[in-house]
């Protein structure tokens, strides 16, 4: 296989093992031994499995019963977050984090935790910030502060589409933008990151500053060191793009997957979130349009929907399986290089999947990671199948596969999304994909 570049789960995955797992929840309640816990461990074990509607049915039962469940509150409000429903999930952390007992430290306060996600998702930055510093993140809440009087993602109204062309489209999407108004720069498309990255070099170069540090856990479960900060404009295909958080980290070191040209950032999911944003791989290009314009439902007749919920700032999440596993949530990340599945060994038991005893080597944010390849026979996500997807196994962080206390069984990328296009419609929380004629 061609050299694999993994800077999705690269580019932006800080992953936080929660103390609240189903595994923790039947620990305790096998050494209590208590009736009472049983509904606890049923919601849960909904919850891991990703069947987060009756997850919600039955952890709004036990609220009913103890309106004072810090789970359930908790686990109410996740759900409403992953939904992307505000003003439920504003509602349900909000009680949540007033039923965190007063002695637990500031960092596993995991409502106050999911309240500043939330605020930073929904750009109440000013809101964000003080909840950032109160779990530990400075760095994050100095970079939000410092967009008081300057709204992020400002923009001119989209009258028409904006259509970004590709430079490649292989291994990766490559585009054409320019920082702060200086000359052309080559950025990849990758939805497994977060925020835009800007290389290090290029910050320096343009005078972005740091606001500070954070590290976070990456490909293979390297763990790597980020800066925080601002860009003051970005334009592509026409549009310009005002007041923008970014990282500040090294992309240059991805030139492999842009043969002759240097690879000066990343665009991520934080920014195609403020658009109804499409990849399409067939026609070469990015193309963003207002998020309002996903009720023209007539638009989008010839595609395939497929439910996905949202984890975090970017995480997307959606059911499919790889060859006859069950179904189970997988990770929507378009970033991984020349490749279109990465998986945990859980998954390849379940799916029957023996490695290739070759092994190679790919970059991550994080280092160098050693991986094995492997072909499924059949990946699937909601209803759209392909087949002979080529895999690699060793780039999945094992800490993600439970650390958010659902399973995610795998990572779906580039060569699964290829042959056609896929949208990313964050309003009615559905991916889309074109009918094969």
């Amino acid at each position: 296989m061609s050299l694999l570049r993994f800077s999705s789960i690269a580019a932006n995955m800080i992953i936080r093992t929660m103390v609240t797992t189903a595994f923790v929840f039947l620990a305790l309640a096998l050494s209590a031994g208590t009736a009472d816990a049983e509904p606890g461990l049923q919601a849960d074990r909904l919850f891991w499995k990703g069947e987060f509607g009756q997850a919600a049915k039955a952890y709004r039962r036990i609220l009913a019963k103890n309106p004072m469940d810090p789970t359930a509150a908790l686990r109410l409000g996740q759900i409403a977050m992953l939904e992307n429903r505000w003003n439920d999930a504003q509602k349900r952390l909000t009680v949540a984090a007033r039923l965190v007992p007063a002695n637990t430290l500031a960092q596993d306060n995991e409502p106050k935790r999911l309240l500043a996600e939330l605020y930073y998702r929904e750009l109440q930055f000013q809101k964000a910030a003080p909840l950032f510093r109160e779990v530990g993140s400075d760095g994050m809440a100095r970079k939000l502060e410092s967009f008081a009087g300057a709204p992020p993602y400002q923009h001119e109204s989209l009258a028409q589409p904006v259509r970004v062309p590709f430079v490649q489209t292989d291994p990766l999407p490559l585009i054409e933008v320019r920082v702060n108004g200086g000359k052309p720069l080559f950025f990849l498309i990758d939805t497994g990151a977060g925020e835009i990255i800007v290389d290090d070099a290029l910050a320096k170069e343009v005078g972005i500053s740091s606001l500070g540090s954070s590290t976070g856990r990456f490909a293979g479960d390297k763990r790597s060191t980020y800066e925080h900060g601002r860009l003051d404009s970005l334009t592509l295909g026409g549009l310009t793009v005002k007041n923008i958080p970014v990282w500040i980290q090294s992309t240059r070191r991805y030139a492999a997957v842009a043969p002759g040209k240097k690879v000066d950032g990343i665009l991520g999911t934080v920014f195609l979130y403020e658009f109804l944003s499409t990849l399409d791989y067939e026609k070469g290009q990015l193309t963003l349009r207002p998020r309002n314009e996903h009720r023209r439902a007539k638009a989008f007749k010839n595609e395939i929907p497929i439910p996905f919920w949202l984890d975090k700032d970017h995480l997307m999440i959606a059911f499919g399986s790889v060859n006859s596993s069950p179904p189970m949530l997988m990770l929507v990340d378009t970033g991984l290089a020349g490749g279109g599945i990465t998986v945990p060994a859980s998954t390849l038991q379940a799916a029957g999947i023996k490695l290739s005893e070759e092994s190679t080597s790919g970059i991550g944010a994080g280092g160098a990671v050693q991986v094995q390849p492997f072909e499924a026979d059949k990946v699937s996500l909601g209803r759209i199948v392909r087949n002979n997807v080529d895999g690699i196994f060793g780039a999945f962080p094992s800490s993600l596969e439970d650390g958010e206390g659902f399973h995610i069984g795998g990572l779906i990328s580039h060569q699964f999304f290829r042959p056609s296009s896929i949208t990313f419609d964050f309003d009615r929380m559905e991916l889309r994909i074109p009918r094969e004629p």
